[in-house]
């Protein structure tokens, strides 16, 4: 047989073996909180980020986050989850967006400064989306505090005072620096990647849109830019964009391009919006 047919048939067989394979998929894994637990562990975080954060008020920036997050939720593996997730914008010049056990998520207006399309910003929810449904946060939570955790959340269940949020904060667990419900393993960033591509998908936006806007954010953070800030809350696996792209040749094949018709407008506003400035990092005590 010629070289180059024997090439190409092999080629052919790879990619039908490819297609047959299907999407990938992933599983909860081990958790001491139920999923009520997770969803009021969520209720109560928000209102400490409402707090601590600036909430952006403009009636459009939230209809336009909520557009997307309506078309993500809408896929099978969101539904599935039985979550009520919420989207909402808050004013932090960094590139980031993070979200809560139990499905409350904050976008940065720098995130949105920052995406080239609606697709970009879709993989970064779709992403976000994925650890709440994939449960990462309190996955961590319960291999943190083995030990602790079942007497917090039995404590918890039998009607005691207090907010959970409460008491796990006095066991490590909370929304502080490093926290181990928002700051995830290579293993659970490789897993949200997938999923969120399968969440944008369903929606009608292109998964290798999210493969590039990580591109563009490893390329900044390398130059020194502000793509660092969601690379450090969020490790980059090994070969993240080829892993992103692979998978989106699994799914089934459809024709992509949903817009909502506002990103443009959106992107007029948000460039109107004035974030606070960081936090000055804190002064070290003097050696003695």
């Amino acid at each position: 047989m010629n070289p180059v047919r024997r090439v190409a048939l092999a080629l052919v067989f790879l990619t039908t073996l490819l297609f047959a394979q299907g999407p990938t998929r992933f599983h909860p894994g081990f958790n001491l909180f139920s999923k009520d637990q997770d969803m009021q562990l969520g209720k109560e975080s928000a209102e400490q980020v409402r707090k601590q954060m600036v909430i952006v008020k403009d009636p459009f920036l939230n209809q336009y986050v909520n557009e997307v997050g309506k078309r993500l939720v809408s896929s099978q593996e969101a539904q599935a989850s039985g979550f009520p997730f919420t989207f909402e914008v808050v004013a932090d010049s960094s590139i980031n967006a993070f979200a809560l056990p139990g499905g409350p998520m904050f976008i940065h207006t720098g995130l949105l400064k920052a995406v080239d399309n609606e697709a970009q910003l879709a993989g970064v929810m779709g992403h976000e989306m994925s650890h709440v449904i994939l449960r990462h946060g309190t996955n961590q939570a319960s291999k943190a505090q083995l030990i602790q955790l079942p007497a917090a959340l039995a404590s918890q269940m039998g009607g005691e005072n207090g907010s959970m949020l409460g008491k796990l904060t006095q066991l490590g667990v909370g929304l502080g620096a490093n926290s181990v419900l928002l700051k995830f393993s290579r293993t659970a960033e490789s897993q949200a990647d997938l999923t969120g591509s399968h969440l944008m998908a369903e929606g009608g936006y292109d998964p290798k849109e999210m493969a590039r806007f990580f591109q563009k954010l490893s390329e900044q953070a390398g130059a020194g830019g502000n793509g660092l800030q969601f690379l450090s809350d969020h490790p980059n696996p090994n070969n993240r964009q080829h892993a992103i792209e692979q998978e989106a040749q699994r799914l089934p094949h459809k024709t992509y391009g949903y817009q909502t018709g506002d990103f443009q407008h959106m992107k007029q506003v948000v460039a109107g919006i004035k974030e606070p400035p960081p936090p000055k990092p804190k002064e070290q005590a003097p050696q003695q």
